[in-house]
Formats: C-alpha cells, structure tokens, sequence
C-alpha cells in the first residue's frame, strides 16, 4: 500500500468516535511530516484561564502592545512548550517554513517581537504539540479517524475555535452532521 502524501501545510481533522478522548474534534496543524514522522499543533481547544498576556508575564516580557489572545491547547506532548503558527512575513531564529503556507516558531524571540509591535501579522499560540513516530500517523491514517484537508488562513487565524473543526470539514464540502460516529460492515 502507497504512503499518503506528505501532509505538511494541511490539517488533519478528527472523525467523530477517533477513540481517543484528547483527540475529540480536534483540528491539528500538520506542521512537519515526512519519512522520519509527523508534528501537528491542535487548534480546536484553548488552554481554560490563561491568555497571551500570562504566558509573557510568566517568561518575564513585557506585554508592550501584544493582543490578549487565548492559547491553544497544541496536543499532549510537552504541553508546557509554547509554539507560534504564524504569517510567513516574520521569520527568526529557527522558525520553520510549512510548505510556504504558514511558520511554526517557539523561541522567546517571536514572543518579544509580538510584545513589541514587530512580530507577524497573524499568529495564534498554543502549548504542547502532537506527534507521531516514523509511519505511525500514516497507519493511523488507514484504521481510524483521520480526515485531511488543506484548509485557509480564515481557517487558521481566523475562525472561532469552538467552529474550527466544522469549518474544517466544510472547507472540503463535508456537512459535519452528516459524519457517523461509528462504521459498520456490509
């Protein structure tokens, strides 16, 4: 059987019934996927009670002019690591390119940047990512759960986070209401 195609740049949306309770509509970022494995950032969840403003204060920036924007909840993995998706009109120390659609940055250099006026125009913020081992995602791919679509920046920076999984699936001409949570055999 034929690998997937690289999904970087995408987004992979959760089926309903994925079996995984962390994993419920989640809307994951493909940020890198390749022969080695596959890092997302979950964007269908905010962090409960901490803002954009808390984290700097805890790193010890100075707000300065950034929003007080809310901070997703990016995946189970080392969920006290921040990451950055953000405009590729900003670039710094280690920002990654994703398929020339979006940056994945998380060095303290683009939160000082955002603080002071200076970032990119369009970011949203997360803590924590979700991984998978070499081949592992695209074996997840084929038993369960996992639709990937290309999606928009409205999709991204955009869109509310209680809609994203939704419009996820309507950016591809799915009707999410339609999805069965269970599948059977004929």
């Amino acid at each position: 059987m034929d690998a997937p195609p690289f999904l970087s740049g995408q987004f992979l949306l959760a089926m309903p019934g994925i079996g995984d309770p962390r994993f419920e509509k989640a809307v994951i970022a493909m940020c890198v996927h390749d022969e080695n494995g596959a890092l997302g950032i979950g964007l269908g969840r905010v962090v409960p009670r901490i803002g954009f403003h808390d984290l700097l204060r805890q790193l010890g920036i100075e707000v300065g002019v950034a929003p007080d924007a809310p901070i997703h909840l990016g995946g189970p993995v080392e969920p006290q690591r921040g990451f950055l998706i953000h405009s590729c009109d900003w670039g710094g120390q280690e920002s990654v390119d994703v398929a020339g659609r979006w940056k994945l940055s998380a060095t303290l250099d683009i939160l000082k940047a955002i603080a002071e006026g200076r970032g990119p125009t369009r970011w949203v913020a997360a803590l924590g990512y979700a991984g998978w081992g070499a081949g592992q995602l695209e074996e997840e791919m084929t038993r369960h759960g996992w639709f990937a679509t290309p999606g928009d920046e409205d999709l991204l920076y955009r869109c509310d986070v209680a809609e994203r999984w939704s419009a996820g699936f309507r950016s591809a001409g799915i009707d999410p209401r339609l999805l069965a949570t269970e599948s059977g055999t004929a």
